[in-house]
C-alpha cells in the first residue's frame, strides 16, 4: 500500500466518519446546553477518549480479530501490513464473511432511512416516493436478506451467516438508536443528574459509532488505519458539537449525503465479497463526490435563505 492510497483512504474515512456521525452529534449539543460547565469538559474530554480508543479502535480490532481468531490478538491489529503469505490468506479467507456482514448493515440502514425516517428531501420525487411506501421496508430487506443468503451458500456458507449477522445487528442497533432519539427529551430535562446524562451519551456514542465502524471496512481492512481516519473524524465531531452545531444544522442535505454514501459503501463491501475486483480508491472517492454533491445543495438551500431574509 502506497503512501499517497493511505492518505487517501484516512480522509475517506475521517469524512465519512464525521457525516454519518451528525445526528450524533446534535443529539450531544443539545442534551451538553442543559449541562453544567464541568460536566460538558468531562465530555469533551474523557469522552472523546472514550470514543476514540474504546469505541472507534478497539471495535474494528475486535471485529478483525473476531472474524480471524486463529491470527490472535496482534495479528489481528498488524495483519493488513504483514507480508507473511499465511497471514495473508487468512485475512483473505475471512475477508469476504466480514465484508458481507458489513455490506448488508449499511445498506439495511440506507433503506430504513429512505423508507421510514422523515427527512429533508434532497433528491424530492425519488425520497417521496419511498417515504409514500414506507410500509415495503420490511418485505424489500426480508427479499434482499433471501437473495444474498442464497448467492452465498452458493460460495461459502459462512458468507450465508455473515450476511445474518449484518442483518441482525441492524435491527438491534436500530432499536437502540429509536430509544435514543425518543429518550432525547427526556435527556433535556433540568431534573436529571448530569451523571446520568453523561452515561446515556456513552452509550448513544457507541451505538452511533456502529455505522461509521463497519462502514470503515469498505475503505481497508487495516486496523491502524481505521483507528487513525475515525479517530480524527471523532474529533470533527465533538469540535461541531462545540462550536458550530446551529450552523451544521442548517445544511439540511448533509445527512443525505451521509446515507447515499452509506448504500454505496455497503454496495461496495457486498460487491467485494463475491469477488469483485473494487478498487482500493473507489470508496473515498465515493464518499468525497457524494458528500460534495449534497453539500453544494445544502449551500444553495442556506444562500436562499439568507437571501429571503436580507429581502425582508
Amino acid at each position: 500500500m502506497d503512501f499517497l492510497t493511505i492518505i487517501v483512504i484516512v480522509l475517506g474515512l475521517c469524512l465519512f466518519e464525521t457525516i454519518s456521525s451528525i445526528d450524533n452529534a446534535i443529539i450531544n449539543a443539545e442534551v451538553l446546553s442543559t449541562m453544567s460547565e464541568k460536566a460538558k469538559r468531562w465530555f469533551l474530554l474523557w469522552g472523546l477518549l472514550f470514543a476514540v480508543f474504546l469505541i472507534r479502535g478497539l471495535l474494528p480490532w475486535a471485529i478483525v480479530w473476531g472474524f480471524n481468531p486463529s491470527l490472535g490478538p496482534v495479528g489481528a491489529l498488524t495483519s493488513t501490513f504483514s507480508n507473511d503469505p499465511a497471514i495473508e490468506a487468512i485475512i483473505e479467507q475471512s475477508a469476504s464473511v466480514l465484508l458481507i456482514a458489513g455490506g448488508t448493515f449499511l445498506v439495511f440502514l440506507f433503506f430504513s432511512w429512505l423508507f421510514l425516517e422523515d427527512k429533508n428531501f434532497g433528491l424530492p420525487k425519488t425520497e417521496k416516493f419511498f417515504l409514500k411506501n414506507g410500509i415495503w421496508f420490511y418485505s424489500v430487506i426480508s427479499v434482499m436478506l433471501i437473495i444474498l443468503v442464497w448467492f452465498s451458500i452458493k460460495i461459502n456458507n459462512l458468507m450465508a451467516l455473515g450476511a445474518v449477522i449484518g442483518s441482525t445487528a441492524f435491527f438491534i442497533t436500530h432499536d437502540f438508536k429509536k430509544s435514543a432519539e425518543e429518550n432525547e427529551k427526556k435527556l433535556m430535562r433540568k431534573d436529571m443528574s448530569d451523571m446520568s446524562k453523561l452515561l446515556y451519551l456513552q452509550v448513544i456514542d457507541a451505538t452511533f459509532s456502529i455505522d461509521g465502524v463497519l462502514g470503515a471496512f469498505a475503505f481497508t481492512l487495516s486496523v491502524p488505519l481505521i483507528l487513525i481516519g475515525n479517530g480524527i473524524g471523532a474529533l470533527v465531531v465533538r469540535q461541531v458539537t462545540v462550536g458550530n452545531i446551529k450552523r451544521i444544522k442548517k445544511y439540511i442535505y448533509l445527512k443525505n449525503g451521509a446515507m447515499y454514501s452509506i448504500f454505496v459503501l455497503g454496495l461496495i463491501m457486498i460487491l467485494d465479497s463475491f469477488g469483485v475486483n473494487i478498487p482500493s480508491y473507489l470508496s473515498p472517492i465515493a464518499t468525497f463526490l457524494i458528500v460534495g454533491i449534497f453539500f453544494y445543495k445544502s449551500h444553495l438551500a442556506v444562500k436562499d435563505i439568507n437571501d429571503e431574509e436580507d429581502e425582508e
